[in-house]
């Protein structure tokens, strides 16, 4: 059986299930990764809604407009949640597959907002700099390295492991777009 190109015939669905089941078999049990951040366990109907969903494109608001009302929803909730700037109905913000598309997203709204405010006053846009502590999720990195970001890093304090404010404090400058925090870490 092919591994890197299609088959001249197709697999029964159980053989090609079998064959993804025993190579997935030798990953890590998501359970028992304490480093992960991804969801290990929900609500079976969580799962179900998931499922359910599957064959549903997202992006397409004429077909699925309850898509995009659901999204607005949770968008609101999460406004409310970080007392963000315009919240109930006027919150914005986007869905993300993922936290590396979300830290992606964020980190070019931090960009261009700085180079906007930066522009206005006149002022070089060449050196804009980021500051994290070295617990970040891998990804604040990578936005830094693909867009040309400085990246400056704090030392993490131990007991407990935490980003130092003052320490992060004392890296901002003119050309910081901002401060990556995080919520967790698995120092």
């Amino acid at each position: 059986m092919p591994k890197f190109e299609m088959p001249e015939n197709g697999y029964p669905a159980a053989v090609a299930r079998q064959l993804i089941d025993d190579e997935r078999r030798l990953d890590s049990n998501p359970a028992l990764n304490l480093a992960s951040f991804v969801t290990t366990w929900m609500e079976p109907e969580a799962e179900e809604i998931m499922r359910e969903s599957f064959n549903v494109n997202a992006v397409d608001v004429m077909q699925y407009p309850s898509c995009t009302e659901i999204h607005n929803r949770c968008v609101s909730i999460l406004a409310d949640l970080f007392h963000a700037e315009g919240r109930n109905e006027s919150a914005m913000g986007t869905a993300t597959i993922g936290s590396s598309e979300a830290i992606m997203l964020a980190g070019l709204s931090m960009k261009f907002k700085w180079k906007k405010r930066m522009q206005a006053l006149g002022k070089d846009t060449s050196k804009p700099n980021l500051v994290m502590g070295y617990h970040v999720q891998v990804c604040w990195e990578k936005f830094c390295r693909y867009w040309e970001v400085e990246a400056r890093f704090v030392d993490v304090e131990s007991d407990p492991y935490t980003l130092d404010a003052d320490k992060a404090l004392a890296l901002v400058d003119e050309n910081t777009i901002g401060i990556a925090a995080i919520l967790g870490s698995t120092y």
